[in-house]
Parts: structure tokens; sequence; C-alpha cells
């Protein structure tokens, strides 16, 4: 892609890793002056490739339980997917909201976070009463478990088993926090660079207890890290997936071993009451992903009973930190 080279991509890759490192550090690693990374940073975001610094908060450890919901339409028009989507976006339960060209079940994807069921249930009561007639079919399910991978593709590393993992997950014991703990995490959920001295400004305190707040928030598991929301299709990639139904379900630790070694492998979600297996890559097109499937499907092929694939989507929401 013009104007987007090697340095670029480490940049990117550097930020993926720890988006609240600093520029002048960051530099030392790719081998560029601060004020050189500062001004490719500020060029990603004018070009679209950097969305935004986002933390990756794991909530289930703050009492939290994820649904995942899967819809299909009848009779919608393109106006009244919209405004479906437009619906889900500002409710203050959905901290994920995807659309697009999945596959023939899900034309909408959601996650939400409630501590209460019952708060599930008034969000897909309103849901229904307002949109029933357009939604054919769904499928609900409890999220589990998300395990994202660092961008090794970014930099052209090989394969390699021992890359870095940002993991949420469900189960073990609630970490107790105060509201104050609560505003940091609301004001660094989409914004992982807000500087420490403007949180503190806002929470009317000073930088010193904030930072020491947010390490303890790290160290207890809360925050998993800093990361940066990419447009990969600006810079000529796609985000694919593949849920996959197993024959035998022993073997699933085996096919994560073996992908996970892949640059291009990017997750692994894990939901109860819907397929056994969901792994997600970045490729450069349709083609080398239909390689790695074959691939797949060639090896583990005694152990797979069926799969489907997901080509493109769009991303309309994406907040790690749910809404009070």
């Amino acid at each position: 892609m013009e104007n987007f080279d090697l340095k670029d991509r480490k940049i990117l890759y550097e930020l993926d890793i720890d988006s609240r490192q600093s520029f002048s550090k960051i530099g030392k690693k790719v081998g560029l002056h601060r004020n050189n990374v500062l001004y490719r940073v500020d060029k990603l975001k004018e070009m679209g490739i950097i969305k935004k610094f986002y933390t990756f908060i794991d909530a289930n450890k703050l009492g939290y339980t994820g649904f995942r919901v899967y819809l299909n339409y009848q009779y919608a028009t393109p106006e009244i997917e919209k405004e479906i989507v437009d619906f889900c976006v500002r409710d203050k339960y959905t901290w994920w909201v995807i659309s697009g060209s999945l596959h023939q079940n899900c034309q909408l994807s959601l996650l939400i976070w409630v501590k209460d069921i019952n708060d599930f249930h008034v969000f897909w009561e309103k849901l229904l009463l307002k949109y029933r007639y357009y939604i054919k079919n769904h499928i609900v399910a409890i999220y589990l478990q998300l395990s994202e991978y660092e961008l090794s593709f970014l930099c052209h590393k090989k394969s390699k088993s021992d890359r870095k993992k940002f993991d949420v997950s469900s189960g073990g014991k609630n970490i107790s926090i105060d509201d104050i703990d609560y505003k940091i995490l609301r004001l660094i959920a989409s914004n992982a660079r807000i500087p420490t001295i403007e949180i503190a400004k806002n929470l009317g305190l000073t930088a010193g207890p904030v930072n020491n707040r947010i390490k303890k928030l790290i160290k207890s598991g809360v925050i998993r890290g800093f990361r940066v929301d990419i447009d990969f299709s600006k810079i000529g990639y796609k985000l694919c997936k593949v849920d996959i139904n197993l024959l035998d379900y022993k073997k699933r630790k085996y096919i994560i071993n073996y992908v996970k070694s892949n640059p291009h492998f990017k997750y692994i979600a894990k939901s109860l009451g819907f397929v056994d297996l969901e792994l997600g890559f970045i490729v450069e097109n349709i083609n080398q992903f239909n390689q790695i499937l074959e691939d797949i499907t060639i090896k583990f092929s005694k152990y797979i009973k069926d799969y489907n694939t997901y080509y493109s989507w769009i991303n309309h929401k994406m907040v790690y930190m749910p809404e009070e």
C-alpha cells in the first residue's frame, strides 16, 4: 500500500502489544526518533488505519456475564437493518456490535455484558418488541472466553508458538473495585493513551494515586492489555473466521496448538451453547484463508463434523467496559 511501509507496520505491531507505551520507547524498538513515530501515528490516524486506542478489560472479573447473540433478518430493508444496528449500538449493555457479510445463519452479531440475567432479558424484550417481525432466527449463547494473539504478520514474523496472548475469561474469583476504579476504566476503555494527569483531572485527584490504581487493575487481571483498533481493510487485509463443530471434542486443544503458531491467526473464542471452536484469522485475501482452512480440515479431518466461514463484516461498536 502506498505511503505504508515496514516502519508503519512495526509501529502498529508495538501499539497492539502496548498502546500506552511512550512514543520514545516505540521509537527505540523500531529505529525512529520519537517525533517521527508521532508523525507516523498521526498519519495512520488520518488515513483511518488507526481507529482508536482501547483497553482490553476483563469484565468477567468484575462480576459480569457475557451473552452472545446471532441474528438473521427477514423482510428487512437496508434502512431497517441500519435502524436495528443503531438501536443495538445505543444500548448500554452491548459492547460489541458487528454486521455484514457473515454467513447464512448470521447477519448481525452482538456481545452483551450484564451483572444480572434480568438485564439481558430487558435488552432482549426491547429488541423483540421493536423488531421481531424482521428477525428470521437467532442464536443466544453464553460468552466464556476470548484469547487474542499478537499481530505477528505485521512484522513479517514467521510461525512461532510463544506469541503474546491477551485473554478474557469467565470463572474464577471476582475482583472488588470501587467507584473511582470504575471511572478510570471507563475513561481508558476507548482511549488507552489518555494521559494519567488528564484522568486525574477528570476525577479531581493527583496523578500518583491514579497511576497506582491502574497498576493495581493490571496486577489483578482486570486490565489485560492496551491495544490498538486497526482497520485492516485499509492495509490490504481481511478479517475472516471459521466456526467448527467437532466429532471428537478432546481434539480441540490439538487444533488450537496447531493454528496458534500461524502468524495470521488472531483469536479464539469460546461460547457455551454455540460451536465447539471459533477461530479468527487476518489474511491478505480469501484464497489465503481458504488455504489455511483446507490445511486444518485435511490435518484434522477425522475430528471435524462441520464448519461455517465468515468472510467480512463491519464493526460498529467495541467497548470492553460495560456501562452501569
